[in-house]
């Protein structure tokens, strides 16, 4: 073999290394960028909040005939964990202070959601007591989860009437620390203090009459 072929020959080998190299260099970088690029596409598409519920027609609102929420009274309020605490009134979209709202006289805060078995079977039995009861107390529905046109319409077939306030993030259920569990009823002295917070479904009107009774003081 000549000189000149050798070096022909050495040359040619170099050149396929160098591009096998660079064939390896390539795949190795590869999933990296694949993986940033999906990384930034999963970021654009999803958020910590979630998506964005849609707005809710005041016709569904009219249809649901909810109760309007109370408005502030100016009582004097205690050390109550649901202090800051503003939520929007399913019945017409405005804001709640609930410490604010509910001082003045005893409540019952019924956290519930659309999809919950028990909860529908408990909210007219909490409507009912809330009938007895009158202006002695307070029941305020808290629909504890995301749709609100889906409580406004799960209100309406359960042909509930009562007051009640949209709590997508679970505010009321953290700040008493209850279980992720529904039904709960929160049971709120006067000045807004925490009495009990009941983590079952009420199975009659008579036991909710007995539980406030006990608890706050107030008899139906």
């Amino acid at each position: 073999m000549s000189a000149d072929t050798a070096r022909g020959n050495t040359g040619w080998r170099w050149a396929l290394a160098a591009v096998i190299v660079a064939v390896a260099v390539a795949v190795a970088l590869w999933p990296q960028f694949t993986h940033t690029d999906d990384k930034s596409a999963a970021t654009g598409s999803t958020t910590a909040t979630g998506p964005a519920e849609p707005a809710v027609a005041e016709s569904d609102r009219a249809a649901a005939a909810l109760a309007a929420c109370p408005l502030p009274t100016g009582a004097p309020v205690g050390d109550s964990p649901l202090r800051g605490i503003t939520l929007d009134c399913l019945a017409d979209g405005r804001p709640v202070d609930l410490v604010a709202a509910l001082a003045g006289k005893p409540a019952l805060l019924n956290l519930w959601a659309y999809w919950c078995g028990p909860c529908a079977e408990e909210l007219p039995l909490l409507q009912q007591f809330s009938q007895q009861a009158g202006n002695a107390l307070t029941v305020l529905t808290v629909h504890t989860d995301q749709g609100t046109a889906k409580a406004l319409s799960r209100l309406s077939g359960l042909g509930i009437h009562l007051p009640g306030v949209e709590d997508p993030n679970a505010r009321v259920r953290t700040a008493v620390g209850a279980p992720a569990v529904l039904p709960i009823s929160v049971l709120l002295r006067a000045d807004g203090t925490v009495a009990k917070v009941v983590v079952r479904p009420f199975t009659s009107v008579e036991d909710i009459s007995a539980t406030v009774a006990a608890e706050l003081g107030v008899r139906a």
